[in-house]
């Protein structure tokens, strides 16, 4: 029978990753409502639009570490549900309650996730991101190879569960990035310091 925190802290990691650090660290060094700053989206690539490299900086370690942070609590208090404890703050950061549900992309949620989860997922996931990224310039492009590459590196690792997990995630993140897709594709998507 499952217990009260089997409940509890999917919950609680909902919760937690639902938490908009773009957002709230934006209006507190005030750089107005990120929400109404280039491309509208809570992530650490729309706050670097605003300039402040040292808030963009810190929105992707907070963002990261919600993912990590929750499932490092649920490995602490029962560890078979780590994985969908950090599912459960990813969904969060996605479909934020605050926001009535619109939240932002994934990736550095995913990142902490994964680093969390099982640690050379995570690896393989920032070394793809940061190459892709330094190759092309444009962030969708690293973020999406990066999500791809988690749940490539659990299978090849023989990491079964891990790999249902974040192969769900990336599926979640290549869905919030079809409009970067789109650009893309068309050759509008502009590169990390555009406006």
């Amino acid at each position: 029978m499952p217990s009260v925190t089997t409940f509890l802290l999917p919950i609680g990691a909902y919760l937690l990753g639902s938490i908009p650090f773009g957002i709230v660290l934006t209006r507190l060094g005030g750089a107005g409502d990120l929400r109404q700053i280039g491309s509208g989206n809570i992530g650490a690539t729309n706050v670097l639009r605003t300039g402040r490299k040292g808030l963009a900086a810190a929105t992707l370690l907070l963002d990261g570490g919600k993912g990590a942070a929750a499932v490092l609590i649920a490995q602490m208090v029962q560890p078979d549900m780590a994985l969908w404890a950090g599912a459960a703050a990813f969904i969060g950061h996605l479909y934020p309650v605050w926001l009535k549900f619109d939240g932002g992309k994934g990736v550095a949620t995913m990142l902490g996730i994964s680093l969390a989860a099982w640690w050379p997922a995570g690896v393989a996931f920032a070394v793809v991101w940061l190459a892709m990224l330094a190759l092309t310039r444009r962030s969708s492009v690293g973020g999406l190879s990066g999500a791809v590459a988690a749940p490539i590196a659990a299978a090849a690792g023989g990491q079964p569960d891990a790999v249902l997990v974040m192969l769900g995630m990336a599926l979640f993140v290549v869905w919030k990035h079809r409009g970067n897709i789109t650009r893309l594709l068309d050759g509008t998507e502009p590169r990390v310091g555009e406006r």
